[in-house]
C-alpha cells in the first residue's frame, strides 16, 4: 500500500512502510542551541557550587553529579519526545491535566509534600525529589493548544471561547500560588496571554483582565511579608545592602567585576559564599562575572536564535495543533529565560525561577528538555510534509 488509508491511528514509533520513506531528520540549529546552552549550564554550575558543595558535603562534584544526571535523562526524554508524534500529546492533555491538578494538591497535604525555606514545592520519590510547578507550566501549554486547535474559530467570543480556558489555568495557578509559588504562576500567566493572543484572542478582552488582574496581583504582594519586603527591596536595593538587599547587590557586584570579558572561568569571587544560589536562580550573575559581558551576552544571544527558530517551527507546522504547541513551549522557555534575566539584572522583583537549560534543578531541565523534544518533533513534521507534498494525512490532516 502506497499510504495509509485516512483515519488510521498514527503509531509513535516508525512503522515498516514509513521506513522506505526519505529519513526526515530534526531542526539542527534548534538541537544545536539546546545542546550548547545546557553544556554551558553543566560548567557554571559546577563553576558556582564546587566551593560550597565541598564545604557542605565534602564532595565539591555534588552538585555537578546530580546535574549530570539529570541532564543525561533530560537528553534521552528529548530524544524519545522527538520521535513521538506530536500529536498524541493532544489526545494526553486532559489526563496529563487532572494528573497535574492532583499532584499540585499532593504537594500541600502535610506528609506527602517536603517543606524547604518556607514553601511546601516537592515531592519525595525515593532518593529524588520532584517540583510538580515546573511540570504544571508544559502541562498548561498543552492543554491551551489542545484548547485553541479545538476551539479557534470560538476564542474571539469571551464567555463561549476565552473564559473556560482561563478558568482551568486559574485553577491550576490557584494550586501553585497556595505553595506558595508566585514566580511560576507569573510565568504561566504571561505565556496563557501571550499564547491567547497569537490564536486569536481580542486584545480588547485580554486587557480587561490584566487590568482586572492587578488589584490580585498587589493584593498577594502587600498582603505578604516577604513579598513585599521584595518589592521594597527590589525599588531601593542599597538601602539595606547587608540583609535584605544582599542577594541582587551582590549579583550587582558579580555583573560589576566581571566587565567585558570576566574575570576568567572558575575564577569569580561572589561564589565564596557571597551571593546566594549562585548554581541556580542566579547562576547569570556568575556568568557576568567570570565570562564577562561576551559571555552574558552569547547566552542571551543563544536564548533569542531558540525563540526566532522555535517561532519559526511553529509557523511551518501543518496543522494548528503543532502551531499552538510550537509557539506555546517557545513562549514558555523564552519568557523564563526573559524573565530570570530581569531579575539578576535588577529590572524585577527577586524570584524563585530558573534560568532554563542552565540552572542547577531537575526539574526545570528535564521539563525544558522534554519541551524541546515535542519542538523538535514538531520540525520533523513540518520538513515531512514539504517532502511528501501533503501525503502524510493519515497521521491526522485535521485537529477536529
Amino acid at each position: 500500500m502506497a499510504h495509509r488509508a485516512a483515519g488510521t491511528l498514527a503509531l509513535p514509533w516508525p512503522t515498516a512502510s514509513a521506513k522506505t520513506q526519505k529519513r526526515v531528520t530534526t531542526d539542527h540549529t534548534l538541537l544545536i542551541v539546546t545542546v550548547s546552552l545546557a553544556l554551558v549550564g553543566l560548567v557554571m554550575v559546577f563553576s558556582a557550587s564546587a566551593i560550597v558543595a565541598g564545604n557542605r558535603f565534602h564532595d565539591s562534584g555534588f552538585f555537578l553529579k546530580r546535574q549530570l544526571a539529570w541532564l543525561t535523562f533530560g537528553f534521552l526524554l528529548m530524544h524519545l519526545a522527538s520521535r513521538i508524534d506530536y500529536v498524541w500529546w493532544k489526545r494526553l492533555s486532559m489526563p496529563l491535566l487532572i494528573g497535574m491538578a492532583v499532584l499540585l494538591v499532593a504537594v500541600l497535604i502535610p506528609g506527602v509534600g517536603v517543606a524547604a525555606k518556607g514553601a511546601r514545592r516537592w515531592l519525595r520519590l525515593g532518593p529524588i525529589s520532584i517540583q510538580p510547578a515546573e511540570m504544571v507550566k508544559l502541562i498548561a501549554v498543552l492543554y491551551l493548544a489542545a484548547y485553541l486547535a479545538k476551539k479557534e474559530d470560538k476564542i474571539t467570543i469571551f464567555a463561549g471561547g476565552l473564559l473556560p480556558a482561563l478558568v482551568v489555568v486559574g485553577v491550576l495557578c490557584g494550586l501553585v500560588l497556595r505553595e506558595p509559588d508566585l514566580g511560576t504562576v507569573v510565568v504561566i500567566g504571561l505565556v496563557t496571554v501571550g499564547l491567547l493572543f497569537l490564536g486569536g484572542a481580542k486584545a480588547s478582552h485580554l486587557l480587561t483582565l490584566g487590568l482586572c488582574a492587578v488589584p490580585v496581583v498587589l493584593a498577594l504582594v502587600l498582603g505578604s511579608s516577604y513579598r513585599r519586603q521584595r518589592l521594597l527591596t527590589f525599588l531601593a536595593p542599597w538601602k539595606d545592602a547587608s540583609d535584605a538587599g544582599f542577594q541582587i547587590t551582590q549579583s550587582f557586584l558579580a555583573f560589576g567585576s566581571g566587565g567585558l570579558f570576566g574575570v576568567g572561568l572558575g575564577e569569580g569571587k561572589q561564589k565564596l559564599f557571597f551571593l546566594p544560589e549562585a548554581h541556580t536562580d542566579f547562576v547569570l550573575a556568575l556568568v557576568g562575572e567570570e565570562l564577562g559581558l561576551i559571555g552574558t551576552g552569547t547566552i542571551i544571544l543563544l536564548f533569542a536564535l531558540f525563540v526566532v527558530r522555535g517561532f519559526q517551527i511553529a509557523a511551518r507546522a501543518r496543522m494548528p495543533f503543532g502551531r499552538y504547541l510550537g509557539m506555546g513551549i517557545t513562549l514558555l522557555i523564552g519568557v523564563q529565560a526573559l524573565v530570570n534575566a530581569c531579575v539578576v539584572t535588577g529590572l524585577l522583583p527577586t524570584k524563585g525561577l530558573t534560568l532554563p537549560f542552565v540552572s542547577y534543578g531537575g526539574s526545570s531541565l528535564v521539563v525544558s528538555l522534554l519541551g524541546v523534544g515535542i519542538l523538535l518533533n514538531i520540525s520533523r513534521d513540518r520538513q515531512a510534509g514539504r517532502q511528501d507534498g501533503g501525503h502524510r494525512s493519515g497521521r491526522g490532516g485535521s485537529d477536529h
